[in-house]
């Protein structure tokens, strides 16, 4: 065509989302809630398998809510643990195996919602070739530059999707293996369930009461391996141990309570590693336990802040590790106020934890959690046994000045 001046006007082609085209505004929006939307699925992947630190999911959250809401259903009329433990032993697998899908549905929407904004004809038309681009079938071939290199970038974000997953599963088995080997070694020493009192009596009964510096240790390095992994790596938490009489979390229980007990009431030379594995357990515990909503008390004092072992059962203990022959010191009430000193910084956040992955019963820590697993969790609920009586009595079995407490 010539214009007034004789020169030939050239036609440019008008880009989809010009304001001239006839859907401008619908197809401004219907583009920018497609890029949201994507965006949120590539971050929610993000935080998930690469940030390597914790951070908190709303979608990753939401699934595995749903889903725990989903097994508690099925639990509700059975009593028998095991079984209740082989059903639970899927629900980690299941709900992590639900993210890729859920991803993939979601970039399958959000593209969908661009394809349409670029000049899909009709929703089905767009939804068709979103599909067949993710999953790279070429079924619905795009139409012009810009649904082409659309194609292109989605066919990628599908690719990366799965290729993250492959990589992350192997990760996590890496990561579960690693954590139990302790576990499976524990069972030796403190017996199926473990108890702190029996891992101290049974060092005794074979005169290993200096290995115990090598088990401090060791369980110090591992409760600094589980709070780098299974805060970035948040669904490995529920992963159960092969044996139902087994658990991480009553393990840990056990190895902090031994501990605990040797500095507090046995009459041997005080070990520093000790020390040292009892602050590393109970920062990993709280690190763990903080992204789930549990309330985290980060300077707890007894008897302000009770525990929910008793000065009864403190000294039933006492007394099964003297007719062992284990020397204990004489003054028992300082034992008791020393014990709980340490006890207070790891006691509420064992006992959340325990309640949150369903352990097995183990003496002084999972058989005094809630053990309800609510129909809409909110993996923050008080425990049963946080009732007013008990902390009645731990105040007045601790009435004593000057409470030492220990860090």
């Amino acid at each position: 065509m010539t214009g007034m001046n004789g020169m030939k006007r050239v036609n440019h082609p008008v880009h989809p989302l010009h304001p001239k085209n006839g859907r401008d505004v619908l197809s401004i929006l219907s583009f920018l809630v497609g890029f949201v939307i994507v965006n949120f699925t590539i971050s929610s992947a993000v935080r998930t398998f690469v940030l390597p630190r914790s951070a908190p999911d709303k979608l990753n959250a939401f699934l595995f809510r749903t889903w725990r809401r989903v097994f508690n259903l099925v639990l509700m009329r059975i009593e028998r643990y095991e079984t209740r433990d082989s059903i639970m032993a899927l629900y980690a697998p299941i709900a992590l195996m639900t993210l890729t899908p859920v991803w993939l549905f979601l970039i399958t929407i959000g593209y969908a919602f661009m394809f349409w904004a670029l000049g899909a004809e009709g929703w089905l038309k767009a939804l068709s070739l979103s599909g067949s681009s993710l999953l790279t079938l070429g079924v619905t071939p795009p139409e012009g530059l810009w649904q082409t290199l659309l194609t292109f970038f989605e066919a990628a974000t599908g690719m990366i999707m799965v290729a993250l997953l492959i990589a992350y599963l192997p990760t996590i088995y890496a990561t579960f293996q690693r954590r139990e080997l302790l576990v499976t070694a524990l069972a030796t020493r403190a017996g199926e369930p473990p108890w702190g009192v029996t891992l101290l009596d049974r060092a005794y009964l074979v005169s290993r009461m200096g290995a115990l510096h090598e088990l401090w240790v060791e369980w110090e390095s591992w409760f600094v391996d589980m709070e780098e992994s299974h805060t970035s790596l948040g669904s490995t938490l529920f992963f159960r141990s092969q044996n139902p009489s087994r658990s991480w979390i009553i393990a840990a229980g056990a190895i902090l309570d031994a501990a605990a007990l040797y500095r507090a009431a046995v009459d041997l030379d005080p070990d520093p590693a000790a020390d040292l594995m009892i602050r590393a357990g109970y920062l990993a515990l709280r690190s763990i336990a903080k992204p789930f909503g549990f309330k985290i008390i980060d300077d707890p004092r007894f008897p302000d802040q009770p525990i929910s072992v008793t000065r009864a059962e403190f000294d039933a203990a006492c007394d099964q590790l003297r007719a062992s022959g284990i020397p204990l010191k004489l003054d028992t009430q300082q034992s008791w106020l020393d014990y709980a000193g340490w006890r207070v910084n790891y006691d509420q956040t064992l006992l959340d934890l325990c309640d949150l992955i369903m352990a097995p019963e183990a003496p002084w820590s999972s058989d005094r959690s809630s053990g309800r697993w609510h129909l809409s969790p909110r993996f923050a609920t008080p425990n049963r046994v946080r009732d007013p009586d008990l902390i009645y009595r731990a105040k007045k079995e601790a009435e004593l000045p000057n409470v030492e407490r220990h860090e």
